[in-house]
């Protein structure tokens, strides 16, 4: 018998999209984020994506089979890519920008909100809001397409067919993880632009350490859901800490200007 996933799956796509659009259309109307600045962020945030998927394509499988998926050797091979293209990226872009004059200081939180936005929005929650969408419309169906995926989620994704009550603790986990990662683009972005702008690399030397996070990836299972979100949701805020307590008396836009 087919059975359609549960509607409490959308609040995932649909509350990462609210809250981060949110946050660029309330630094938009503050005039603290431009169309220029949410370029200069995309063009540094899928350059980084596109160069860390081409690594994937070619290294992945041969660093996996070296290493026998060992989760330190993988979890440094994650991080360290996040380190040199995320982080690593968001500083050269925001350096370059700021020599053309494209970049400011005082935009410095709208980069890295904006940064947050495209990996959080776009990259991750309007395809997963489409992809649900399908699926719940493919399943409210009848016939040999509704019974074929029917077959291939409940092999590959059992929890979509939950009951609410045994799903939403996993839809708050899953919305949980987008808040972190909200805040740890924000909070490197930040740093990244004020290291362009004053020319001080101890901003730049505390932001590359936050793209690490990512050293965690393959513990997921062993630590479990919860710990791993929890772990994961610390940094996040540690790296948030230190981009504020680390700037205090500088020049650069506090959270309350």
């Amino acid at each position: 018998m087919v059975s359609n996933i549960d509607p409490v799956y959308f609040l995932t796509p649909t509350v990462v999209i609210g809250f981060s659009l949110a946050f660029i259309l309330y630094w938009r109307v503050r005039g603290r984020l431009t169309g220029s600045v949410l370029l200069t962020s995309f063009f540094a945030y899928f350059s980084a994506i596109a160069i860390k998927e081409l690594i994937q394509y070619f290294a992945l499988s041969d660093v996996t089979k070296a290493s026998d998926a060992n989760p330190v050797v993988m979890g440094v091979y994650y991080g360290s890519q996040t380190v040199v293209f995320e982080v690593g990226l968001a500083y050269l872009v925001a350096w370059w920008a700021t020599k053309r004059k494209a970049l400011k200081v005082e935009y410095a939180q709208g980069y890295g909100l904006s940064l947050g936005f495209w990996e959080d929005a776009v990259l991750v929650a309007i395809p997963l809001l489409l992809d649900y969408t399908v699926y719940y419309v493919t399943l409210s169906g009848s016939g040999s397409t509704s019974q074929t995926l029917f077959g291939l989620l409940h092999s590959r994704a059992p929890e979509l067919f939950y009951p609410a009550k045994k799903a939403l603790p996993l839809v708050a986990l899953s919305i949980l993880e987008r808040v972190s990662s909200f805040i740890s683009h924000f909070s490197w972005g930040y740093l990244c632009v004020l290291a362009a702008v004053f020319k001080k690399r101890r901003y730049l030397w505390a932001a590359l350490p936050m793209g690490f996070v990512d050293f965690l990836v393959p513990f997921a299972d062993t630590l479990g859901v919860l710990h791993f979100e929890l772990l994961i949701f610390l940094l996040a805020a540690l790296s948030f800490f230190v981009s504020q307590v680390i700037t205090r008396g500088s020049n650069g836009p506090s959270l309350s200007q």
